[in-house]
């Protein structure tokens, strides 16, 4: 009796939820791909459920302190964080953090995955030209990134872990000034996030070698993949949603739902790929897969480059 009665009230839970506004927290500043996904869902969500997804930005430590305050919250479906790869990179670049990202954290649903996009500001045609290149001139090859442990930092140590080249990691405080340089020179190649540089690719003002998924992007059309030249590379940037572990079942299942029928709206798909990504659908165990694959992928290029938080 007691266990139906268990069952009984987290049913009705779940049928009540949500029955006041959810908070959704992203760890990124407003602007970004992470907080553009998060407004995108949080206005689905909003108009499927009947309550506002308030979309909380909460920047700092690489966005960890966002995930923290998620982790101390009520497991009652009232608080979701926004995931991104950056999470799984941080999960062996910071030695002392206050949760285990696969241990704390509940998977609720992936939403998007998206290139980087190698760009280099010397006139290599292909990758195999780079890499012949950076092979003939060792060290001599400045790689920016808009910081240690960013997507486009540990981006470029696999390729230069898969390559063997030598090539000088060059640090800036956020993505907008290495791109910059790399216009300018200062620095000459950069494994970018599509969705921050895709306009300017677009727009002719920087050139894209190839992109880091395994497949090409139907963003970029012609622009071939690292992979091409360098077999069994692979560097995406995905986003999703996560919850405080022990969040009922009923809820993670609702939320991943609602959010998987977002992901098959033609308004949000296009927003998705104006932004130069494709929907990512799946259930909270094939996210949860997603999570656990990519935090071991990036343990082993962390350790190769001796990446430190800056």
């Amino acid at each position: 009796m007691l266990a139906l009665s268990r069952m009984s009230l987290r049913t009705s839970c779940a049928q009540a939820y949500p029955s006041r506004p959810v908070r959704l927290l992203s760890g990124f500043p407003a602007g970004g791909a992470n907080d553009i996904l998060a407004r995108v869902i949080g206005q689905w969500l909003s108009e499927r459920l009947g309550q506002q997804f308030v979309v909380e930005n909460r920047p700092g430590a690489a966005g960890n302190i966002a995930t923290e305050v998620a982790v101390r919250a009520p497991a009652d479906g009232y608080t979701l964080a926004m995931l991104t790869v950056t999470h799984a990179i941080n999960a062996s670049l910071y030695e002392k953090l206050s949760y285990d990202l696969i241990r704390d954290i509940a998977p609720v649903a992936s939403i998007m995955r998206a290139p980087l996009v190698m760009e280099d500001s010397f006139p290599a045609k292909t990758v195999a030209d780079f890499i012949a290149y950076a092979k003939a001139n060792p060290g001599k090859i400045n790689m920016g990134s808009g910081g240690i442990g960013t997507p486009p930092h540990v981006a470029g140590e696999l390729f230069k872990m898969m390559t063997g080249i030598d090539m000088v990691h060059v640090p800036y405080r956020g993505g907008a000034p290495a791109l910059t340089d790399l216009l300018g020179g200062q620095i000459q190649v950069m494994f970018a996030v599509l969705p921050e540089v895709i306009e300017q690719i677009r727009a002719g003002k920087l050139r894209a070698l190839a992109v880091t998924t395994a497949m090409p992007s139907d963003a970029l059309p012609g622009v071939p993949t690292v992979a091409e030249s360098v077999p069994g590379f692979e560097a995406s940037y995905w986003g999703g949603i996560g919850a405080p572990k022990n969040t009922p079942q009923e809820i993670v299942a609702l939320l991943n739902r609602e959010i998987n029928a977002g992901l098959a709206d033609a308004a949000i798909k296009a927003r998705i790929a104006e932004l130069g990504g494709s929907p990512l659908v799946g259930s909270p165990a094939d996210f949860g897969k997603l999570i656990s694959d990519e935090v071991e992928k990036w343990a082993k290029v962390v350790k190769f480059s001796g990446a430190r938080p800056g």
